[in-house]
């Protein structure tokens, strides 16, 4: 699996690390995962400086539903994005599919700005 995330009931916040390709099917793993363990709303920080997406034009969409199905059911967590300089127009329509939700969002070039920024954003 190219995407591990760690889901944290103590601080509230769910921890995304992708490392290489990355698919739809990895996030739907995550997605579900993340609703399993109650923690839609919970704040986000996506590490996605080594990750790569790995998908087409149809997964896309389908995660653009996905995604948007649970902005219409409820409030969403806040969620920080880093990315590295070379990664950003691979994510460019992911990031767009994830900004659609009512969220507090930024994107990073570096881990840390991100880490403070996200331990600042309280769950929705």
């Amino acid at each position: 699996m190219s995407l591990l995330w760690q889901i944290d009931p103590e601080t509230r916040r769910v921890t995304i690390t992708a490392d290489g390709d990355f698919t739809r099917g990895d996030i739907e793993d995550y997605v579900r995962a993340v609703d399993a363990g109650g923690a839609v709303n919970w704040a986000k920080l996506f590490d996605g400086r080594v990750g790569r997406p790995a998908m087409g034009h149809e997964d896309m969409l389908a995660l653009g539903v996905l995604f948007r199905s649970f902005a219409q059911r409820g409030p969403v967590g806040p969620l920080a994005v880093v990315v590295g300089d070379n990664q950003v127009e691979r994510i460019e329509r992911l990031l767009g599919i994830l900004a659609a939700a009512d969220r507090p969002m930024r994107v990073f070039r570096s881990l840390e700005p991100a880490q403070r920024w996200i331990e600042r954003q309280p769950s929705a």
